[in-house]
């Protein structure tokens, strides 16, 4: 943290009084302010929110000329015209809330400066405290807030928002990112009217199945790339997320952010803490191009499992056996990715079920024992020939879920979800485990942290979860249904976290049936997530578009598979390697010559990684408004710098010209290269084994596209 900004931190941290009696609070990072202070009743309130104020006295100067400030956690109140962050029926009935300031605290954490603001119903014993914590050097805020109470009896919570932060702009366009199966983080814009727009789930699992926990809204304008006011969001939530936009009558937009309230009135005991998940958010004033790199950078310090951390490619088997395979193919195939020179093998579905071997999807989840007929060694076997072969191993899991038809549903069907005296509806034929329940908890959990520690040399893990909630109805809950969908979550944290206990070092891919989870809630467990069943490279590249909004490239994990035989290797390589490689294809079918530009691929993967993992991403083309793609990646040293240019289907000399780089030093020179080509193949970049400066490539750029349909350019950039 810088010296400047930590001294006025500090200084502000016992919450200062002033003339008016009001008490500032500032969250500060290093671009950005959001100020509270307190009127004349007590009350918290947001007087400021945009870009950092120079002088801690303009802050103070806030308190006169903004003492009618926005609640900053309003309440059900009998005064509140607009949408509550808080909704609560107190233990006598009375569904009122009226919260006041009592004491703040602010201290540095890690990575950045944590204020709590602890405010007090003033008739009930019922407090709510505020947790902000601003990352200055990333322009990130997270925000989240602790309720409890020490009331005579249960107080029921109908709405617990994450925050409530107004944004004035005057006029706001939002993007959404909704999809479906296949067709996930399909970004929509429109201009918010005066009144309520809300974008939320109901899923319970595999929640963001049909639309995404995030959101970026232009203040005044639509967002743009490279320009403009923008304000980024996402919850940290892996179940029902509600994401509310109102425009009041004053024109400021609110925005409440957190767990859906939809089917779960939560009834809070005494002296019980209800925490909601994180807020995350930046406020970026040069486009949605900034606002991404401030949470790239913020995701791989203080977000992501192991975010500062390498990752490994691998050969998954699934397009080329799918449920078909036995010992020896699997050995064969991790011969083959060692020679494509991969870091893992990764074994998908079908590996496991004794009473019922898991050879089709309405079978056996539930029973993570190796199918003897299959692989009668067991997977010691396996992992010994992976061993042998040179690379890791990893293994696919589904362990929330249940089929009908598995040794633990007969033995436990009160363990699984769904209702009472009702026929089931089973979703890809399986049911969601209980997990509000504790001993389902310990079950799912002991019996990974057992299979983990049985084989040490498991090293990834593929964590799948392929059904929403169907059946909405926990056995164990009884008739406290209202905590099903939250403790669902909660409970699935535990089993991760120990999880986590057992095997810190395992790689962990997060999938939902494709991209049915990407959220922050997850991933700090998880290394990374699968965005999208749909490898089509033409599909991924708008996919990938949509999700590297919120998600740095090394949390992201792309396959080059089968989908699409129209388009090259090749193109299918180059799509891949703009995330997390990975290849689901059978090497065996592939040529020499193939195998040959595979392993030439996976080498410059790992070149290029300080810029594509660790560095600052560029998107330069849109596919959204254009025939073509371009997408940068410069390391922090600027050193190294790598674009990705992607010809989709042009029209007939549809060139859109060069493509201006960014992020660039522009006064080093750099050299210019083509790689990633098939063996044989000569350069066609006309720029090819040139030296220019990082000035002449941002401001006259590389003449990249083609005319052909499926083409794709890589282009290494290293300076001299």
């Amino acid at each position: 943290m810088h010296t400047s900004l930590r001294a006025v931190l500090l200084g502000l941290a016992a919450a200062t009084a002033s003339a008016y009696g009001q008490t500032t609070l500032r969250i500060a990072t290093d671009h950005t302010d959001l100020v509270l202070q307190t009127d004349g009743e007590g009350r918290l309130c947001q007087t400021y929110f945009g870009p950092k104020l120079r002088h801690a006295s303009d802050v103070e100067a806030l308190a006169p000329l903004t003492a009618r400030g926005h609640e900053a956690y309003a309440t059900e109140d009998g005064r509140n015209f607009f949408e509550p962050a808080l909704g609560v029926t107190h233990s006598d009935g009375n569904p009122s809330g009226r919260l006041r300031y009592v004491s703040s605290t602010t201290a540095p954490v890690d990575g950045g400066t944590q204020t709590d603001v602890v405010l007090r119903d003033e008739a009930y014993p019922l407090d709510v405290v505020l947790h902000y914590v601003a990352y200055e050097q990333e322009d990130v805020i997270a925000t989240w807030t602790d309720i409890r109470h020490s009331e005579p009896g249960p107080v029921t919570l109908t709405r617990y928002a994450s925050a409530l932060l107004y944004v004035p702009g005057g006029s706001y366009y939002l993007t959404e990112f909704t999809g479906d199966w296949a067709r996930e983080a399909q970004p929509s814009s429109q201009q918010l009217q005066p009144g309520k727009k809300t974008v939320d789930s109901k899923l319970g699992s595999r929640a963001a199945m049909l639309a995404s926990p995030f959101f970026e809204v232009g203040l005044g304008a639509p967002v743009e790339e490279g320009r403009g006011t923008v304000l980024m969001g996402t919850v940290a939530w892996t179940g029902n997320f509600s994401l509310t936009f109102e425009v009041d009558n004053a024109d400021v937009l609110r925005v409440v952010p957190g767990i859906n309230p939809y089917a779960s009135a939560y009834e809070l005991a005494a002296d019980e803490t209800f925490t909601t998940p994180r807020f995350v958010f930046t406020l970026s004033h040069e486009g949605t191009g900034h606002g991404s790199r401030n949470l790239h950078d913020w995701a791989r310090r203080h977000a992501l499992h192991n975010g500062t951390g390498s990752r490994m490619t691998l050969l998954n088997n699934w397009e080329s056996t799918g449920f078909a395979f036995d010992e020896e193919r699997l050995r064969g195939l991790m011969g083959q990715a060692r020679r494509l020179g991969t870091d893992a093998f990764l074994l998908d579905d079908g590996w496991f079920g004794r009473k019922y071997p898991r050879n089709n999807d309405r079978t056996s989840l539930g029973d993570w024992t190796p199918a003897p007929e299959k692989l009668p060694g067991g997977l010691g076997a396996l992992t010994r020939a992976a061993r042998d072969s040179g690379v890791h191993f990893g293994l696919w899991l589904e362990p929330e879920m249940v089929s009908p038809k598995s040794e633990l549903y007969e033995q436990h069907p009160d363990w699984a979800i769904g209702y009472p005296n009702r026929k089931p509806y089973y979703f890809r034929n399986q049911l969601v485990l209980d997990l509000a329940n504790p001993e389902v908890q310990r079950h799912v959990a002991g019996t990974v942290v057992e299979l983990l520690s049985k084989h040490p040399d498991i090293t990834f893990i593929k964590w799948d979860c392929n059904s929403p909630i169907m059946n909405a109805w926990s056995p164990y809950l009884g008739r406290r249904q209202g905590r099903l969908y939250t403790d669902h979550v909660r409970g699935l944290y535990n089993v991760l976290d120990a999880v986590r206990r057992a095997r810190p070092d395992v790689e962990m891919m997060l999938c939902a049936g494709g991209g049915g989870r990407c959220d922050y809630g997850a991933l700090r467990y998880f290394d990374e997530f699968w965005p999208s069943d749909n490898t089509d490279p033409v599909e991924r590249l708008y996919i990938q578009w949509g999700f590297s909004q919120f998600f740095p490239a090394k949390a992201m994990c792309a396959h080059v598979t089968g989908w699409n035989g129209a388009a090259s290797l090749k193109f299918r390589t180059d799509v891949a390697s703009m995330c997390k490689l990975g290849f689901d294809i059978d090497p065996a079918r592939l040529s020499s010559r193939e195998q040959a530009f595979c392993r030439e691929a996976v080498a410059n993967w790992r070149s290029l990684a300080p810029a594509v993992m660790e560095g600052d991403q560029y998107r330069l083309v849109s596919p959204h408004t254009s025939d073509h793609m371009a997408v940068g990646y410069v390391s922090k040293d600027r050193a190294l710098g790598v674009l990705f240019a992607y010809d989709i289907h042009p029209r007939y000399d549809g060139r859109p010209g060069a493509v201006r780089l960014a992020g660039l030093d522009p006064d080093r020179r750099y050299r210019v290269e083509e790689v990633n080509l098939m063996p044989g193949a000569r350069p066609s970049l006309p720029a090819h084994g040139r030296t220019l400066t990082g000035d002449y490539l941002m401001k006259v750029g590389l003449d990249v596209f083609t005319g052909r349909q499926m083409n794709s350019r890589v282009v290494r950039l290293t300076a001299e």
